[in-house]
């Protein structure tokens, strides 16, 4: 088998695992569920069983022991890239900050590792972001913000091929931008008014149901499904997420002034319901300069955390 590197997307609910090649293209990709409740061993293990299973069915095809060159993880928590370990995480994950995960894995790997392969860590969504970065929507620009709008809000940026990191690792994060429109939700951090409170998908359900919304709707999936049965407390819900969403990306660029900008994640999948409002409301609050700035959608889609990670090992 030629050269692989492996790589990992950590969620709090699943793991998926795939080994790539030079390109960065996963070959072959398994998952499995993450375990987070049940503490770092149990995270660990799965990450490198996922592994082993792919290391021995490339045996199995090719004849030939397969080794990697590299390994590139992207996990959920605040990530120290340098260190290649957890400094904070949600309740999701019992016990995640402090892990060391670029050692404990390399440990467990280390028969199958060339001399010298290194286990780059880093947060999920800034693997994210490499990927779009290097083959996705945001390829060839110079700079970019991408953000993932899911359950939750995440997003990196990219300034001449490098993360930008910060200096409690979280540089980049949106998440917890005060936001107009969402003063009367409770945010996952525990804070009053953040983007996230509104803008994520368990912030657009929170939002609908103190609109008066349907409490038999159970998750933004849901609301979108009540919308287009026509459902105006959820048209409404929706509109008002999104156009969260377009302000804090309107006071990002006027800090970061990215080339462009790239939007991903299930909630913006509910499409121009969503999309429009989101981008009424950038237009809206952005300066005239940052009129122009691209706005697109994710186009690597669940491949983009993969390709990011897969990234990281081969450049370390």
């Amino acid at each position: 088998m030629a050269e692989v590197v492996l790589a990992v997307d950590v969620g709090g609910t699943k793991t998926a695992a795939a080994l790539a090649g030079r390109d960065d293209i996963p070959l072959a990709t398994r998952v499995a569920p993450s375990r987070a409740a049940d503490g770092p061993d149990a995270v660990i293990a799965t990450i490198t069983d996922l592994a082993t299973s792919l290391l021995d069915a490339a045996d199995a095809e090719t004849g030939e022991r397969t080794v990697l060159s590299g390994v590139g993880i992207g996990t959920a928590g605040v990530v120290d890239a340098r260190a290649g370990t957890i400094v904070s995480s949600t309740d999701t994950f019992a016990d995640w900050p402090g892990t060391d995960v670029s050692a404990r894995v390399h440990a467990r790997l280390a028969d199958r590792l060339i001399e010298g392969a290194v286990v780059a860590v880093q947060n999920d969504v800034d693997a994210h972001a490499a990927g779009e970065y290097r083959h996705g929507a945001a390829a060839g620009a110079s700079s970019a913000l991408i953000v993932a709008v899911g359950t939750g809000i995440g997003a990196g940026v990219i300034v001449d091929g490098r993360p930008l990191r910060g200096a409690h690792h979280v540089g980049g994060e949106l998440a917890h931008l005060p936001i107009r429109g969402a003063d009367h939700l409770r945010c996952p951090c525990g804070r009053i008014g953040h983007l996230e409170a509104i803008g994520a998908g368990i912030g657009l359900h929170w939002h609908y149901l103190s609109l008066g919304g349907d409490p038999a709707v159970s998750d933004s999936r849901a609301v979108a499904a009540a919308a287009t049965a026509g459902d105006e407390r959820a048209r409404q819900a929706i509109a008002d997420s999104a156009a969260a969403v377009g302000r804090a990306l309107a006071g990002a660029a006027s800090l970061l002034d990215p080339e462009r900008i790239v939007v991903t994640g299930g909630v913006p999948r509910i499409g121009e319901a969503w999309w429009d409002p989101m981008l009424a409301a950038y237009r809206a609050e952005a300066i005239d300069a940052l009129q122009t700035t691209p706005i697109l959608p994710g186009a690597l889609g669940d491949d983009a955390p993969l390709r990011g990670a897969a990234a990281s090992a081969w450049r370390n």
